[in-house]
Formats: structure tokens, sequence, C-alpha cells
């Protein structure tokens, strides 16, 4: 941890003559933006993947129609269909999962007062008036709503529905076009176990950035609004 936190504090050192009181906010953002450079070749296996799976659909509908009446043979079926094409069903998992180190961290990092024995000097930047190991309830009680921390987060959480409302259409669109070849092959149902569940709640998981930027620390919530604004424009040109 204090490893990181030296990263942290030497990011915004670096960056103290182009963004003043705000390198550290800077430094967060920055340090976000490696990350997801960093994930980036397996958001664009992911989206390979999911071009794969959309050209399996004629395939899986010959399945269904071979193994309609035996569930458990068809899920066998397709599971075997998409080890045989080396297609992973749940490829596009990955990219999060992969950030959760780095998510966890900076929570961890902006929770603790003291770091390595020493007090956490970190927790003295803010954004704006906000400090930014803070959470909302922090803001809501030192000013209120339409206090100074309040109004960062009242920006934050205008900025992160304006990305999810985008993003929920962008998804809407993707699953659409890929429910096409299975609308015309016939094909309905559950593609592979759990598949159906992840198909009906994924176009609202941008909306869950809003919970998590209310209770976390106030970097953990920058590095939540930077990664889920490039997840939508990533998401945007590899899926077009």
């Amino acid at each position: 941890m204090s490893v990181f936190a030296s990263l942290v504090e030497h990011l915004a050192d670096l960056l103290q003559p182009l963004f003043g009181a705000f390198a550290a906010a800077a430094a967060i953002v920055l340090f976000t933006a490696f990350v997801r450079l960093l994930v980036h070749p397996l958001s664009r296996a992911a989206a390979r993947g999911q071009r794969a799976r959309a050209e399996l659909q004629p395939k899986i509908a010959e399945l269904r129609r071979r193994y309609g009446r035996n569930p458990e043979r068809l899920q066998e079926a397709v599971l075997e269909l998409h080890a045989r094409e080396k297609v992973s069903p749940l490829s596009g998992c990955l990219p999060s999962l992969f950030q959760l180190p780095a998510f966890f961290l900076l929570y961890h990092l902006f929770s603790s007062e003291t770091i390595g024995g020493r007090p956490n000097e970190l927790l003295g930047h803010e954004l704006f008036a906000a400090p930014l190991g803070g959470r909302w309830a922090d803001a809501l009680g030192e000013g209120g709503p339409l206090g100074g921390p309040g109004l960062v987060y009242a920006g934050l959480f205008a900025l992160v529905a304006l990305v999810a409302v985008f993003g929920y259409r962008l998804t809407k669109r993707t699953m659409a076009a890929n429910a096409a070849p299975a609308a015309a092959g016939g094909d309905g149902g559950e593609q592979v176990p759990g598949m159906a569940v992840v198909t009906r709640v994924m176009p609202f998981t941008s909306f869950l950035t809003l919970i998590t930027v209310a209770v976390v620390p106030l970097a953990a919530a920058l590095y939540m609004v930077t990664s889920t604004t490039w997840s939508v424009v990533e998401r945007a040109v590899l899926y077009r």
C-alpha cells in the first residue's frame, strides 16, 4: 500500500505545475487511464468474442432444433460448441475483473488514516471543495447538496447519469444486433446457463456506478467515473 501511495504522490507532484490544487485528482484520472490502456487488449478480445458469438447463432439454432426437448443435453452441446470454436461466453467480463485490484487499492488508500505508520497525506487533497478521502454523506453533512462539496458530487452524478444513459442505449442496440441472427434462425431461449439473466441485467449495469459514487471515497469515485466513461466510449468504437 505504501508503494502505491508513493506512486500517486509522485504522479501528483509531476502534475502540480499543470493542475495546481487539483493535481492529486488529475493523478487519479491519469492512473485510471493507464489502467484502462493496460486492459484495452482484453476489451478488444471481448469485442472479437462478441462478434464470434453472433456468428455462432445459426449453429446454436440448429442445436436447438436437435435437442430442444432435452435442456440438459442442449446446454452441454452449446458449451461444447463454444469450446470447439474457442469462443468464451463470458469473455466480456474479463476487462472489468482485471480492473478490480486497482479500484480496491484506491478505495483502501483513501480510506486509511495512516500509510506505513505515517499520516496519510493524500487525504488532505481536494477536488474543488471536496476532500478526496470524503464521501457523499460527508459532503451533505458539511453544507448540504448545494454546498461546495455537495456541488462537486452533483456534477459527478450528472456526468455518470449522462454516461449511463448513453451506455444503456449502446448496450441495447448491440444486444439487439446480436439477437437478430438468432431470431432469423429461430433461436430462442437461453444459449448458455445463466446468460438469460445476464442479458436482462446488462443494459442497467452502467447505472450501478451512481450507487458506487455515492458510497465510496471521492478518489475511488473519480476512478469509477473515469473508467465508466472510458468503457462507454471504448464500446462505441469497438462495437460500431
